[in-house]
């Protein structure tokens, strides 16, 4: 029977699953098989709400373990305890992770940890050692989807979620969201993998550690690719026999990067048919990770390699306008057509449509703004019928017995300010509503307007540092290099015309010098931004690295040419002086 898997040589079994004594029958192994409820996704943010755990050896349970944990910093939101079922109410005579964890890690001691998608679990777990100094044992951990994906395919399953795989093998126990009911199905799942490892002759724990997805041979047979790539800042590009480009990436070390795409912890699906079918690494060396970040965005955008996810739809980004008609609405778009006809500025963008419609669905309930998608005009505007959203109070406009067009633009007037970049009647109108569902007790509705008020706000914030930095003619600045000297950068209209390393402060003022002379000459942008333009994430790339950097203009820096302005970061160099980030221009 051929293993729908490859099994690594004993020399490189991943140290994580080493013992000392060699070939541990699967029988014979203490799991501690753990599940955590938490009130977030980040360790370290979020916190524990409930540990649970099944202690098996050889197919037996010999022991669980199960406690609710009260948080400490955190909150449960509407939807955790939607998902989790566990509420405030519920934890809050329960003990503090202070108490739990010792018990957890006692229950555990000597055991191999298993959890579905263990980098959750046990990034949780050891955060919370950390942050208490407890000692952290480093256990041995096996990942059922790890496992899971070597020997049952995707003609058996949609995906690899613990609900899907119990329902899939019928496990005793469902899981719902809850610590010990998903342990103890996590644990029969295990036993079921087992079972499909034994019929391939994988029966002891140090069989299961050569595991690995099926191509990895053949990936390793590739790895000469990576042999002269330079250990430096690049843009590297995976080519096949044609040298059409398949991948583009970056690194601040291209040669550390590409060499990990032929070792055994690259097991994405793939990146393994990719490195199959390359038969070249080119690299463009870069003067530091800034520079290969922007000329990544830019050759992915002009290339559209197949194998990145990006570049399957270069056109992502989603807007939100008025539309042109006598009484306008709301709509999401991609099109650049419809940016330019639209009689206000655009919203966004939004790097995804769904967040950009759950904004668009927020402000059509904010603002008596018509949302039919009937075309109304002066001809047919006698004839027109309210739609159905009108019927329950839901639509402005025609459908509410608006019928003078100025008269409706004039309703709508703090929509058309908040397309423009007033965002103080959003706040307003958004924190009332948030209110008035709290009072009826519709936690989760409120929780909703919530996070669309997070994503206008923060999408608006976004869109102003973008069209401020476009504003600027040009700006020179510096940042310290991650290990030495300084990475030197000139942008002209939100983008890097000139980018440059220097190791000793004392060459700095030369190295400017000759930098914005041979900087890339940058036209200024038009008024409106285009939906087909991939300046902006080159654009808020550059303004994160800016908050970082020092800003230099005009003077000296240790000899004649340069000064660095007090004001750092916080500002940008114009030819006319210095303004703040965000200031007219």
């Amino acid at each position: 029977m051929t293993a729908p898997f490859d099994r690594a040589p004993s020399r490189l079994h991943n140290t994580q699953l080493s013992f000392d004594s060699l070939g541990t029958p699967l029988s014979e192994v203490t799991f501690v098989i753990v599940d955590l409820e938490t009130t977030g996704t980040r360790a370290g943010q979020s916190e524990i709400t409930e540990i649970g755990a099944v202690k098996t050896r050889g197919g037996e349970v010999i022991g669980e373990f199960q406690s609710l944990v009260k948080p400490e910093r955190s909150v449960i939101s509407p939807f955790v305890a939607r998902l989790t079922g566990i509420t405030h109410a519920m934890v809050d005579d329960a003990p503090s992770i202070t108490s739990v964890l010792p018990s957890f890690l006692e229950f555990s001691i000597g055991a191999v940890l298993v959890a579905h998608n263990a980098p959750f679990d046990i990034g949780f777990l050891r955060s919370a050692c950390e942050r208490l100094d407890y000692h952290w044992p480093g256990p041995t951990v096996l990942d059922t989807v790890t496992l899971a994906r070597r020997v049952v395919g995707r003609d058996e399953v949609r995906n690899h979620k613990l609900s899907t795989l119990a329902a899939h093998f019928g496990t005793d126990v469902a899981p719902d969201h809850r610590a010990l009911s998903d342990a103890r199905a996590t644990g029969e799942l295990l036993h079921h993998l087992f079972e499909r490892f034994g019929g391939y002759g994988v029966t002891t724990l140090e069989e299961l550690s050569t595991v690995r997805q099926s191509g990895w041979a053949k990936r390793q047979a590739k790895s000469h690719l990576a042999k002269g790539v330079p250990p430096e800042p690049g843009v590297y590009m995976f080519l096949d026999g044609t040298r059409r480009v398949l991948y583009i990436g970056k690194s601040a070390n291209m040669a550390r990067r590409v060499r990990g795409y032929f070792n055994a912890s690259e097991n994405r699906g793939r990146m393994a048919e990719m490195i199959t079918a390359a038969q070249e690494v080119s690299c463009l060396p870069c003067a530091h990770a800034l520079e290969a970040e922007v000329r990544e965005i830019r050759l992915i955008g002009e290339l559209a390699p197949p194998y990145n996810r990006r570049s399957k739809n270069p056109e992502r980004n989603s807007w939100i306008v008025l539309s042109d008609e006598l009484f306008p609405r709301l709509s999401v778009v991609r099109s650049d057509s419809a940016i330019e006809r639209a009689p206000a500025p655009p919203l966004g963008p939004f790097r995804s449509r769904k967040s950009a419609q759950a904004v668009k669905e927020l402000l059509d309930t904010l603002y008596p703004v018509k949302r039919c998608t009937t075309t109304v005009t002066e001809r047919r505007l006698a004839a027109h019928r309210p739609c159905v959203s009108a019927q329950l109070g839901q639509c402005g406009g025609p459908c509410a017995g608006v019928t003078d067009a100025d008269e409706y633009r004039r309703s709508i007037g703090e929509l058309f300010a908040l397309m423009s970049g007033d965002l103080s009647s959003l706040h307003r109108l958004g924190t009332e509503r948030m209110r008035r569902l709290a009072d009826e007790s519709r936690f989760e509705t409120a929780a909703e307007v919530r996070d669309g008020l997070r994503a206008a706000v923060t999408t608006a914030s976004r869109a102003e540092e973008v069209s401020a930095l476009r504003a600027v003619p040009e700006l020179v600045a510096l940042a310290p290099g991650p290990d030495t000297g300084w990475d030197l950068a000139v942008i002209r209209h939100g983008r890097l015309a000139g980018a440059g390393h220097v190791s000793a402060r004392g060459n700095l003022s030369e190295a400017l010098t000759a930098l914005r002379s041979t900087a890339e000459w940058v036209p200024a942008p038009g008024p409106l931004p285009r939906a087909s333009d991939s300046l902006p994430e080159e654009t808020r790339l550059l303004a994160g690295w800016l908050k970082t950097a020092e800003l230099v203009s005009a003077g000296s820096i240790d000899g004649p040419g340069w000064s660095l302005p007090r004001s750092g970061a916080n500002y940008h160099a114009q030819a006319s002086g210095m303004v703040r980030l965000g200031d007219p221009v």
